[in-house]
């Protein structure tokens, strides 16, 4: 098929079916859902796996981990493979792979059948995340990208609240594998109304696939991310993470070297050169950084300050989702867009964002009250922030890289996310171990640090100081989060002014354009 030309995207919407583009919307998110969800349901389901299958620690972690590992390795390739074969069969391909690797773990009888069924739907995953954002770009025009990029935003908040309550309750009733099975009806709808609906595009062909670029990315993200998430169980100066580290600082070195000196780049470089780019991708992994940390200290709360358990948990959790789904399907934020602009839109949401953290440390140390406050004004922040963000990434690069620009987007959202839980967990360990009750010095984790006591006096001295550490961590990530919001608002102020002063014509005055420029 033709390449799509930059100011053609009203052309991919079916002649005489305007409604069609909001079908599309529906069938493409309820995609994104299954594939967000797989990456938290299946943190309740540990007790069983350990049971059912005989799985270690070491099996556990990389069933949980193998998913998000080969996903966050593919985000780029898998957009660049959109732009270049075409977004809907792409689209297609990812559905049809999620759903068989879904079915293969339904039926695995062992751990290395289901990590090697996890790691298969980390590829569909990569593809959907990619291609469902291109698809948005494609078929919305720019008064309509904003609502429909906030719905498509929402849908990533509500999969990580709804995660854990969707599992625990398909746990009370059915058998592990139903956490699996149930995405093969959902993956079956979405492919027919995918094929149905979805209108095709794709960049302009004669590229030569660009293969060392692709296997440098690969290399340098699986690298990064499995060193952060091995930081916390194995030790930041572990061998084990700086090894890996080092493996994807380089890999991903050299992947910018090679792209920088190619003809037809996997993700072209100058982007980075783009004011406006850089400020949305700080902003993107900040609000990434702020979601992941936040989730995993709240996660830790409400379980091991607050006593609730996994299911008790994730219900308490809802409303931050319900805020953010709320706002985003009645367009708040896009109708706030033209009178705030991406700056402003994206300091206000960051700043309530940082402040739903801080309300949550000062009020919500040891009741749900204060919690519920917080949970709110973050979901109003994130539901203002994250499609602001997303919406900012993708209009700086070009309509026929759409796909190689929704996989920069996921791949922010995948390091951020790891970010944020890195940071702000050593920040709560750290704090942990020094309030720690002389009788639990030492002591890594709160359940090792309690079988130390003896005493009930010890034991609540033990708890005090695992609440002040998740208090001066969420306290840290509310001051990042803020400042961060701030930097990516004057970066893209500063963006625009560059852009409207290079749009004002030169004045006649007989000198060179190009040297009043530089000057």
């Amino acid at each position: 098929m033709s390449a799509v030309a930059p100011d053609a995207t009203a052309a991919l919407q079916p002649p005489g079916r305007p409604a069609t583009r909001w079908l599309i919307l529906a069938a493409i998110c309820l995609a994104q859902l299954t594939v967000v969800l797989d990456n938290t349901v299946l943190n309740v389901a540990v007790p069983s796996l350990t049971e059912e299958l005989g799985a270690t620690t070491a099996d556990v972690q990389w069933m949980l981990n193998a998913y998000s590992l080969v996903q966050s390795g593919l985000l780029l390739i898998a957009g660049n493979s959109a732009d270049r074969y075409g977004r809907k069969k792409m689209l297609a391909v990812g559905l049809a792979l999620f759903g068989i690797a879904s079915l293969a773990a339904t039926l695995a009888h062992s751990p290395g059948q289901l990590i090697a069924a996890r790691a298969g739907m980390g590829i569909g995953g990569a593809l959907l995340m990619t291609t469902t954002l291109a698809v948005v770009m494609q078929i919305f025009d720019d008064a309509e990208r904003p609502k429909a990029i906030g719905i498509w935003s929402s849908v990533n908040s509500l999969g990580f609240a709804a995660g854990p309550l969707i599992g625990g309750t398909l746990l009370d009733h059915f058998w592990w594998g139903s956490l699996f099975l149930v995405n093969l009806p959902v993956v079956g709808i979405s492919l027919v109304a995918v094929l149905a609906l979805v209108p095709e595009s794709k960049s302009r062909g004669g590229e030569r696939p660009d293969v060392l670029g692709a296997l440098l990315s690969m290399v340098g993200m699986v690298s990064v991310v499995f060193a952060i998430i091995s930081g916390p169980a194995h030790g930041w100066l572990s061998d084990r993470v700086l090894l890996s580290a080092a493996v994807g600082v380089v890999g991903l070195a050299l992947f910018a070297f090679w792209e920088l000196r190619i003809p037809h780049p996997m993700l072209d470089m100058n982007f980075f050169r783009n004011r406006r780019f850089v400020g949305a991708v700080a902003g993107g992994i900040l609000v990434a950084f702020g979601m992941g940390g936040s989730m995993f200290l709240l996660t830790q709360h409400l379980q091991l300050v607050l006593g609730f358990g996994p299911l008790g948990a994730g219900l308490r959790m809802a409303p931050l989702a319900l805020t953010v789904v709320l706002i985003n399907f009645t367009g708040l934020g896009a109708r706030l867009m033209p009178r705030f602009g991406t700056p402003g839109m994206i300091v206000t949401g960051m700043s309530l964002l940082a402040a739903g953290l801080a309300a949550i440390s000062l009020l919500g140390g040891h009741s749900y009250g204060g919690m519920l406050v917080g949970l709110v004004v973050m979901g109003v922040g994130v539901a203002i922030a994250m499609p602001t963000m997303a919406n900012a990434v993708m209009s700086a690069i070009p309509p026929a890289k759409a796909g190689v620009g929704a996989g920069v987007n996921g791949t922010l959202m995948e390091f951020g996310q790891g970010l944020g839980v890195a940071v702000l967990g050593a920040v709560l360990n750290s704090r942990f171990a020094a309030l720690l009750p002389v009788v639990a010095a030492g002591a890594g984790s709160l359940p090792a640090a309690l079988g130390r006591t003896h005493t009930a006096h010890e034991r609540a001295a033990v708890h005090d100081a695992f609440a002040s550490g998740i208090g001066t961590s969420q306290l840290v990530g509310a001051a990042a989060v803020f400042l961060g919001g701030l930097t990516a608002a004057v970066l893209l102020r500063r963006a625009e002014r560059v852009e409207r002063a290079a749009a004002v014509p030169a004045p006649a005055t007989g000198h060179d354009p190009a040297t009043a420029a530089a000057e």
